[in-house]
């Protein structure tokens, strides 16, 4: 083999091991860029905080932006936020009964029976908490309420089941499944969810 061509090979060789080397660099700190960038997507989660809400933007409501505040809060419904650095990040509204609707109207009666109960009882209102809407201003804040809430009803002293009234869409069985609800019945116009307690 001639000098020269000897030389050339040695030369792609090494040049190959160092662009090699370069690649290998380049993707490290590439992904420690994607790893740092995912951290601080999710640093609100940790210092999120589960509070009632006295209102909301109904029109925000994917689900039932037919229902407004007057309904969310009336007879022992409530609205809760998952609220970080003064702004909110995820919404749900619960109506607290002692049976599973498969309606709204329903859910309606059975909120307002639970609650004049209550009022002669001990004022807690229901024993089974009625998630009927949920949604996030940002990602991964679904998750996180259904989690929060999860929390707050497991401490209650008077609940004992969180069980949804959803839509009968694949986005809302999917969500619930994924977030460790089994589906508890497919109604005409719902279906129901429940997370164990």
């Amino acid at each position: 083999m001639e000098p020269f061509i000897f030389f050339l090979k040695i030369n792609i060789s090494i040049d190959n091991q160092k662009m090699n080397n370069i690649k290998r660099k380049i993707n490290i700190l590439k992904n420690r860029k994607i790893k740092k960038g995912l951290e601080n997507l999710f640093d609100w989660v940790k210092g999120a905080e589960l509070v009632e809400l006295k209102s909301c933007n109904v029109k925000e409501d994917p689900v039932r932006p037919e229902l407004d505040i007057v309904f969310r809060r009336s007879y022992g419904r409530k609205i809760f936020g998952v609220k970080y650095k003064k702004e909110i990040f995820a919404i749900m509204c619960f109506g607290f009964t002692e049976q599973v609707p498969t309606t709204v109207k329903e859910l309606d009666l059975m909120t307002r029976d639970a609650y004049l109960k209550s009022a002669q009882r001990d004022q807690n209102i229901g024993k089974i908490a009625i998630a009927y809407t949920v949604w996030s201003k940002k990602k991964g804040g679904g998750k996180l309420i259904v989690k929060e809430v999860f929390k707050m009803i497991k401490k209650s002293n008077h609940l004992n089941r969180l069980i949804t009234l959803s839509p009968l869409t694949d986005m809302a069985k999917n969500f619930h499944l994924h977030n460790g609800a089994i589906q508890l019945q497919v109604n005409e116009e719902t279906q129901n969810f429940e997370y164990k307690i």
